[in-house]
C-alpha cells in the first residue's frame, strides 16, 4: 500500500530537519570560511561558476556531516534536551533512511569535487575521515570541537586552492592562506564552544565530551582567547595580502563584537538563549568579514 500524501509530507519534513535545512545558520557558518578562501585567493573576483560549486559543495558536505553526526548519536541525542527531537533520535526516521541520506549527500559533494583541480579534490578526500570521525571524538576526546575546527579548516584550504589553481602562475600556497586557516580553526573553536555551553549539563550526565566541559568555569575566558587569536590571525591575513583599509575596518567591527560576546559570557546566570544567539551572531560577523575581504581585495 502506498503512503498517504500526509505521510510523505511528514517524511520529507523530517529529512529536511535531518539535513538541518530548517536551521540555515549551521549551513552558512561552514560556507563562510569557504567563501573567505575563494574571494581572497581570487583577489575579490574569483570565477563565479567556481563560487557556485564551492557554495553547493559546502551545503552538501555540511548536510552529510549532520546526518553522520545524528547516526552516531541516535542513542545519545535523546539524553540531551536540545537534540532529543532529532528525527533519528526520536525514531521518526529509520537508520536506513539516515544512511541513504548520508550517502546521497556525500555523493553530491563528491560529484561537485570532480570539477575542482587535483589538489583541491585531494583535500576534499582528506576531509572525509575528519567528518566521519568527529561524532566519535565526542566519546573519547576531551575537546572534540578541535576536530570540528580542523574539518572547518579544510573549507578554506579547498576553496583557496580551487581558485589559485585556475592560474598556473599563482602558487597554491601563499602566506595569507596559513593565517586564514589558523583564523578559521580558532574561530570555529570559539563559536562551537559557545554552542556547547547550551548542552553542558546534559552532556555531563550523558558522558559526552565537549570543550565547554573541558574548560569548565574558564570557558568564557577560553572563548575570549579563541576569538582574540582569530582577530590576530585575520590581522595577519590583511597584512600579508596587503588588503585595503576597508578590510581592517570590518575586522575592527567584528573584533569589538567578539569582545562584547566574551563580556556577556562572563556574566553570571547566562541563559542558553544567549549561547545560541552568539552562535547566530557569528554568522553575521562572518559575512561582515567577507564583505571586508572582498572590498579590501578589490580596492588594494
Amino acid at each position: 500500500m502506498s503512503a498517504s500524501p500526509s505521510a510523505l509530507w511528514a517524511t520529507g519534513g523530517a529529512i529536511l530537519r535531518l539535513l538541518r535545512w530548517h536551521k540555515p545558520a549551521g549551513r552558512l557558518i561552514l560556507m563562510i570560511p569557504a567563501l573567505w578562501g575563494a574571494f581572497l585567493a581570487g583577489r575579490g573576483t574569483p570565477p563565479w561558476p567556481l563560487v557556485g560549486i564551492i557554495i553547493s559543495g559546502s551545503l552538501a558536505a555540511s548536510g552529510a556531516g549532520c546526518v553522520i553526526n545524528d547516526l552516531w548519536d541516535r542513542d545519545l541525542d535523546p539524553l540531551v534536551e536540545r537534540t532529543r527531537h532529532r528525527p533519528l533520535a526520536s525514531r521518526e526516521l529509520t537508520v536506513g533512511v539516515g544512511i541513504l541520506m548520508a550517502v546521497v549527500s556525500l555523493a553530491c559533494a563528491a560529484g561537485l569535487a570532480l570539477f575542482l583541480n587535483p589538489v583541491s579534490f585531494a583535500l576534499c578526500v582528506a576531509a572525509v575521515p575528519v567528518i566521519l570521525l568527529y561524532p566519535g571524538a565526542k566519546r573519547v576526546f576531551p575537546v572534540p570541537q578541535l576536530v570540528l575546527a580542523l574539518a572547518w579548516g579544510f573549507a578554506v584550504l579547498i576553496s583557496w586552492t580551487a581558485v589559485s589553481g585556475q592560474d598556473a602562475n599563482t602558487p597554491l600556497w601563499e602566506e595569507g592562506l596559513g593565517w586564514l586557516w589558523l583564523a578559521t580553526v580558532l574561530w570555529t573553536l570559539g563559536f562551537d564552544t559557545v554552542y556547547a555551553l547550551a548542552d553542558r549539563e546534559d552532556d555531563e550526565r550523558a558522558g559526552i565530551h565537549s570543550s565547554a566541559r573541558f574548560f569548565g568555569q574558564r570557558t568564557p575566558t577560553a572563548v575570549g582567547l579563541f576569538f582574540l587569536g582569530t582577530a590576530i590571525a585575520l590581522l595577519g591575513v590583511g597584512l600579508s595580502l596587503r588588503l585595503h583599509g576597508v578590510y581592517f575596518v570590518s575586522l575592527a567591527i567584528v573584533t569589538v563584537l567578539w569582545g562584547r560576546q566574551t563580556w556577556q559570557l562572563h556574566q553570571r546566570n547566562a541563559s542558553p538563549t544567549l549561547y545560541l544567539a552568539i552562535f547566530g551572531q557569528n554568522v553575521v560577523q562572518g559575512f561582515i568579514l567577507l564583505a571586508g575581504m572582498i572590498g579590501g581585495s578589490l580596492l588594494a
